[in-house]
């Protein structure tokens, strides 16, 4: 089965040795050094809510003393593979939305929990479920060490919840979110592999398998007005940065659809 039908079937896709080892040792350098800072201002939160995420890694905070590293790490996110790949699969159509890195949680002291992404927000459940098909929130997973780390419900992207999944997911009727789950899969990668997969489908991470994970995500989707107010322009390249990448598209429309609202106003 060609790699969009199994995307589109199953809400997934697995890339093997997408990334050379040279790109995914110089995103390790980088995604080390910026998790570094993020720890050092950021410990008793990890320790006490016990994280297992953080996001915006392209902020310029991280790169105060290294503005060349930024765009470097601009350039390896869209790589030329990458973005030919993903256009191929979803047309050229896609934003860069921000990065995440998944890790483990202090002294593995916590249940992997199941959800949709956009749950957190404060946007109603109904609301998420009438907008499902009509969204493409994606996840690209760069595993910089091998892991076992992310558990997925194949198909769950094109239909809601059954009544136990969301009896799990929402924690209701005396159900908890780290129960086992019917017809789950879980995903082996290797540095070098990437995982495509849609945000909004079921999915929780895995920090049992794992020693020690460092994971991440690249999220891209379409242009969409739920998802839309979520972009922050200072993730986004500069003008002089954005001159300088070379498949600068996803970084395009971003910043294409910060401008547009604000033209509307001013209309």
């Amino acid at each position: 089965m060609e790699s969009a039908a199994i995307y589109r079937q199953q809400g997934h896709l697995i890339v093997k040795a997408l990334f050379s080892p040279s790109e995914v040792d110089a995103l390790s350098k980088i995604v080390d050094r910026i998790h570094g800072q993020w720890l050092n201002e950021n410990r008793s939160s990890y320790i006490e809510q016990r994280l297992v995420n953080m996001h915006s890694l392209t902020h310029p905070r991280y790169f105060e003393q290294q503005p060349a590293e930024r765009l470097r790490f601009f350039q390896l996110l869209s790589a030329k593979q990458l973005t030919t790949l993903l256009t191929d699969l979803f047309g050229e159509d896609l934003y860069f939305h921000n990065t995440q890195l998944f890790f483990n949680p202090y002294q593995n002291s916590r249940l992997p929990y199941w959800h949709r992404d956009m749950q957190y927000s404060p946007i109603d459940d109904a609301d998420l479920q009438a907008e499902q098909p009509n969204m493409l929130a994606l996840h690209i997973r760069i595993p910089l060490l091998p892991e076992t780390g992310i558990e997925l419900i194949p198909g769950s992207h094109h239909r809601w919840d059954t009544e136990l999944e969301r009896n799990v997911r929402l924690e209701l009727n005396g159900h908890t979110n780290s129960e086992s789950l019917p017809n789950s899969v879980l995903i082996g990668l290797e540095p070098g592999d990437i995982l495509i997969f849609d945000a909004q489908m079921l999915h929780r991470g895995n920090y049992q398998l794992n020693p020690c994970r460092k994971a991440l995500d690249l999220c891209v989707g379409r242009p969409h007005r739920l998802t839309l107010p979520y972009l922050d322009g200072d993730n986004l390249p500069t003008s002089a940065e954005l001159e300088a990448i070379e498949n600068r598209q996803w970084y395009k429309l971003a910043r294409t659809m910060l401008i547009e609202p604000r033209q509307k106003q001013a209309d």
